[in-house]
């Protein structure tokens, strides 16, 4: 969470469904949570409560594996690229 000096604030728990990836727009780049849990936050009012759960990771990670997508299904698994 971050506030700008503007007074809004900014929040960016991560992912809900992709822990990890990589990208090369703008320029290349790489997100990482280093955990498999999917993550969320709500808001009331100003109050931001940040949540993680826990899923079948290594369910969707084998899927991903399954459709021939091994990065995705490391990211899944271990929220990492590498």
């Amino acid at each position: 969470m971050v506030v700008l000096s503007s007074g809004v604030t900014i929040v960016n728990p991560g992912s809900v469904g992709v822990p990890a990836y990589e990208d090369d727009d703008p320029v290349p780049y790489a997100m990482e949570s280093f955990s498999p849990h999917t993550r969320y936050a709500t808001m009331d009012g100003t109050t931001v409560s940040f949540h993680q759960v826990e899923y079948d990771w290594n369910g969707a990670a084998k899927r991903a594996s399954e459709l021939g997508r091994p990065d995705w299904a490391r990211s899944i698994a271990t929220g990492r690229m590498q």
